[in-house]
């Protein structure tokens, strides 16, 4: 066995790899597992590789960051500016360390790619039944992904902005809000929350920060969210938005645009929006570990 150590973008650590169908916690809805599904199964190939992660485990950390003090077999930039390094991993007792080493991790988690994992495993589970005498080494026992550990990810903040304000003038809305939130003026400067349970919010060109209410705080894997507690304490029952995967009155912006992206949607065809403080990787865990799905 030879495993290959790949190294893209700010060094950080990809193990890429043909990961088995086996205990991969998923926090997705399916509405595009058939149409993959399909297109794997009519054309026998893979759409592209699943973006997985997994707890950290330092003893595998420590090896891969011994394997790249060494020379990559493999050092170049490509055209589209990104820089990629390869190592082959094929000393027998590295490779039984890293193989071991994953053996005790007990479940990844599927940071993207979750309706191509979920197809995976129909097409896998079909092929199986074309072919009862299957060993587990034919190519469709597996899928292609590539693993990070979980200290090497970041959440950003997925923001939100709404059309209108439900019928009400911006005192009316603001007295609405205040019965689950405490509301602090923030002036003109752009404001992101700066811990969990605290909301950014732009109107009228003035920040504010919303503070939720002990009173409506959960312990909950789901309900504890701060997606779910503005959805259910503010998005629902003061604007009306019953479910924002479909309702066209709002809309989602990531954190990546940053919040003069916020301030200009609200400038052009919004007329309230609010940032957010970034899921964390341990929240996603606890969801997943629950058997349940991720709000929006």
């Amino acid at each position: 066995h030879n495993l290959f150590l790949f190294i893209r973008l700010l060094n950080a650590i990809i193990t890429l790899c043909l990961f088995s169908i086996a205990n991969i916690k998923d926090l997705c809805h399916f509405s595009k597992i058939y149409a993959y599904t399909n297109c794997r199964f009519s054309n026998l190939v893979t759409v592209s590789k699943c973006m997985l992660y997994m707890p950290t485990e330092e003893e595998l950390q420590n090896k891969i960051g011994e394997i790249k003090t060494q020379t990559p077999v493999y050092d170049f930039v490509s055209e589209d500016g990104i820089e990629h390094r390869v190592w082959v991993i094929s000393e027998a007792a590295d490779v039984a360390m890293i193989e071991e080493a994953f053996a005790k991790i007990p479940a990844i988690y599927i940071a993207d790619g979750h309706h191509r994992c979920a197809s995976a495993v129909k097409v896998g589970l079909k092929r199986r039944e074309q072919h009862p005498d299957y060993t587990g080494e034919e190519e469709f026992n597996y899928f292609l992904s590539v693993i990070f550990p979980d200290e090497e990810l970041q959440i950003l903040d997925y923001n939100r902005v709404v059309k209108d304000l439900n019928g009400m003038d911006v005192d009316a809305f603001l007295a609405a809000i205040e019965e689950h939130f405490m509301i602090e003026k923030k002036g003109r400067i752009p404001y992101r929350p700066e811990k969990k349970g605290a909301f950014g919010m732009f109107l009228e060109d003035e920040w504010y920060c919303l503070t939720a209410k002990k009173e409506i705080r959960s312990e909950d894997a789901v309900e504890g969210l701060d997606v779910s507690l503005l959805q259910n304490y503010l998005l629902n029952p003061v604007l009306g938005i019953e479910d924002p995967k479909t309702d066209k009155r709002i809309d989602f912006v990531g954190g990546i645009r940053g919040l003069a992206e916020l301030e200009r949607r609200v400038h052009t065809d919004m007329k309230v929006a609010f940032s957010m403080y970034p899921t964390s990787i341990g929240e996603l865990f606890a969801v997943a570990d629950a058997g349940r799905l991720m709000p929006p």
